[in-house]
């Protein structure tokens, strides 16, 4: 049934939302759950001259290699903890995870230490503690474009700092 592209629609097409729906309970990801899902069918794809209807049917076999993939993904996700995930709605949702906060946590003082002092304070005032900046510019006796521009430029520097621990678009 999985030998040409049409048996593979139609498997897809039987299975799919059910094994995606699985992933996504398994994982907690949309993205990992299409992927489990995608590397599921490539796995099953491969090994399709190895289906044996007579051991079982063909929603357990792939039930069982979307078990597999979950554990794999699973695995390569606790090496390296995702650091952000989504809702339904694509917006944030708050970790509960103490462990993955103190990460987090860590990870940015990292990069915060990478950044000039100069950098540092402008960005910490701006962005974490939500300070307009003419009234950071006021306080470090600068113009406002100096604040700016060293906002600017410490982003950018945070940005290559928290890639070098890790981080990336994507996550």
């Amino acid at each position: 049934m999985l030998a040409n592209d049409d048996g593979v629609r139609a498997v897809y097409a039987a299975h799919g939302p059910e094994l995606y729906r699985f992933a996504l309970r398994s994982l907690g990801d949309r993205g990992l759950a299409e992927e489990a899902v995608q590397e599921t069918f490539v796995r099953a794809w491969q090994a399709a001259n190895r289906f044996d209807d007579a051991l079982g049917s063909l929603r357990t076999w792939l039930f069982a290699i979307v078990r597999n993939v979950v554990i794999d993904l699973s695995r390569a996700r606790a090496v390296r903890p995702a650091l952000a995930t989504e809702s339904r709605n694509n917006e944030p949702i708050v970790i509960d995870d103490d462990v993955e906060r103190v990460l987090v946590a860590w990870q940015v003082e990292e990069a915060l230490q990478k950044l000039s002092t100069e950098h540092r304070a402008a960005l910490v005032e701006v962005h974490y503690k939500s300070r307009p900046y003419h009234e950071v510019a006021a306080d470090l006796g600068v113009p406002v474009g100096t604040i700016k521009s060293r906002v600017y430029y410490a982003l950018k520097a945070m940005r290559l700092a928290l890639e070098e621990l890790g981080w990336s678009d994507d996550v």
